[in-house]
């Protein structure tokens, strides 16, 4: 049955009247009063016999608990705090040590006995909420599962009236809802152990949910009626999302958490906020006896929600109740601030992620370097001028640069220049995810470019010193190729566990060269001329013929 157009009376058949009146007391001319008629009433389900409205219970319930509870928190810290000043002020009077306190130094070893098995208890609490075992990690994923099924018996229920008189014996979603709701108590009790400060735990938004979800379905079952009620804080479950694929090794770089992080806020405020709307927009106001409610699904609230948030507001879908209103002014400033700043991170970091991320994919037959260190316009030209020269043999090897801070424009044009030999990605050689992305494992060799102008060379010595332990730690048979500034800090690498000198690891130190460059040409003069020759390629210079400079030298 459905209530009439003026949303107070329903239909004159007697089959849905309250128990107090039938069809023959209509007729007999009484005036039915308006709180008499709001709600739905079946003759199969006992429902209250005045017919009225029991939103109230389960408000009052969750209500109740979560103020209840508080006031006896803060009551044991007060007790606390007053027995601590009463011994400190017993021990200054007596001068006596603090053992000596009332209530202290009795029976001293089954004290510690109990604070042993508490602190126990307590440490167990907290190693299954964190999830630093097996056990752990399945009983929070468990915790998030049964949250998403809460939230989707919410949405399956949201087209049912607000408040109604189900049959708990034969509905199946709410016997679902209330196992789930058991499971979350239990768990509140286990988080409520771990908890080192109680008062900062009650306060918490994951304690909030539970204390507006799980009480109001011990009600539904004791006045076998159901109340929609504040079931979408379940949503706010969603921002843990981000924990959880942790937990699963499923996100690991910095920018996929922060991506999650920011979706997840976004999506359960949004669906939360929706909730709010549907309930108090198909309830009314309680100050006008419900009389302004109007009939929106939860799937119009979002979108109501969706064009606020994105100020185009249609205006086909608005709200009509006082309390809607008073919650739609809020959420628009709330709801702006957090659609202007979230929307444009989740697109540049997406933007991001396709420009200069992903896994690098190897080409069947050919082999590939990692070059990282100081990746700029002039070491990576430099590099390439040397590498790729047109006069050594076909090189069919692919060099993948690894850097953290994406190419500027000059850069970016001279690694498009050479394409089919160079690919680019961001990321730290630190981050053995990184590393597996350029799949260094597979690489013929990796190296690690100097910043020969660095204004402190010892720094940045240990800055590459630090890569080469990271390279190495990641996998031990790589083989590096290192620049060093400095002569004495190459001693550094052979402390290294992993470094093989006689597997091809070596390090190049410039300042060594250098100065060995000029010893040996103060013993042969142009020997650092020829080795520097040799050492350069310089094909597209113009030699002049033979003859020439023979002519000349005679």
């Amino acid at each position: 049955m459905k209530p009439s157009e003026d949303g107070n009376f329903w239909h004159d058949t007697g089959e849905f009247l309250p128990r107090r009146f039938s069809k023959e007391n209509t007729k007999k001319g009484r005036t039915l009063s308006k709180m008499e008629m709001l709600i739905l009433y079946s003759p199969d389900i006992p429902c209250d016999e005045s017919g009225q409205r029991m939103w109230w219970a389960f408000l009052i319930a969750s209500l109740v608990t979560f103020f209840g509870g508080l006031f006896i928190i803060l009551l044991g810290r007060t007790l606390r705090y007053i027995w601590s000043v009463c011994c400190e002020c017993v021990m200054e009077k007596k001068n006596i040590n603090a053992t000596d306190c009332p209530g202290e130094g009795k029976g001293e070893e089954n004290v510690e006995l109990t604070v042993d098995w508490t602190t126990s208890v307590k440490d167990w609490a907290g190693v299954m909420i964190c999830a630093q075992n097996t056990t752990g990690r399945m009983l929070v994923v468990l915790v998030f599962i049964l949250s998403i099924g809460g939230l989707i018996i919410y949405f399956i229920n949201s087209s049912d009236p607000i408040e109604s008189c189900p049959n708990f014996s034969t509905d199946y979603t709410l016997q679902v809802d209330m196992v789930f709701n058991i499971f979350f108590l239990l768990y509140f009790g286990l988080r409520f152990i771990a908890a080192n400060d109680k008062l900062k735990f009650w306060l918490e938004v994951n304690s909030i949910v539970d204390f507006f979800t799980v009480p109001p379905i011990f009600v539904s079952m004791y006045l076998n009626r159901s109340w929609l009620g504040m079931r979408f804080l379940r949503a706010l479950r969603l921002i843990q999302i981000s924990e959880i694929l942790q937990f699963l090794n499923v996100v690991k770089t910095r920018d996929s958490i922060k991506l999650v992080n920011l979706c997840s806020i976004f999506i359960s405020t949004w669906l939360t906020g929706a909730g709010f709307i549907h309930l108090v927009e198909n309830s009314g106001d309680p100050w006008k006896n419900f009389e302004n409610s109007q009939s929106l699904s939860y799937g119009e609230c979002l979108y109501l929600l969706m064009v606020t948030m994105s100020m185009v507001g249609y205006g086909d879908i608005y709200a009509k109740t006082d309390l809607g209103r008073i919650f739609m002014v809020f959420f628009i400033l709330g709801g702006l601030a957090m659609f202007a700043r979230y929307v444009p991170e989740i697109a540049a970091i997406l933007l991001n992620r396709q420009k200069y991320g992903g896994t690098y994919n190897m080409t069947p037959g050919r082999k590939h370097i990692v070059v990282c260190g100081n990746i700029n316009l002039e070491s990576v030209s430099n590099f390439l001028k040397d590498f790729l020269h047109e006069d050594r043999d076909d090189v069919n090897v692919e060099i993948v640069f690894l850097h953290h801070i994406e190419p500027n424009l000059e850069l970016e044009a001279l690694l498009k220049r050479h394409f089919t030999q160079v690919v680019f990605f961001q990321g730290s050689v630190l981050n053995p995810y990184d590393l597996t992305r350029v799949k260094i494992e597979l690489a013929d060799a990796c190296f690690i470019i100097a910043n020969k102008y660095s204004s402190d060379p010892d720094a940045e010595d240990a800055c590459n010193i630090m890569r080469v332990i990271s390279i190495k730690n990641y996998n031990s048979n790589i083989r590096i190729i290192t620049q060093m500034l400095q002569y004495h800090n190459k001693a550094h690498l052979l402390n290294i566990p992993s470094w093989n000198w006689r597997e091809g690891d070596d390090a190049i130190c410039l300042a060594e060269l250098k100065l060995g460059f000029i010893a040996q040409s103060c013993l042969a003069q142009g020997l650092s001329t020829m080795l520097a020759n040799l050492f350069s390629m310089r094909s597209s210079i113009q030699v002049s013929p033979p003859e020439v400079w023979q002519s000349v030298a005679h």
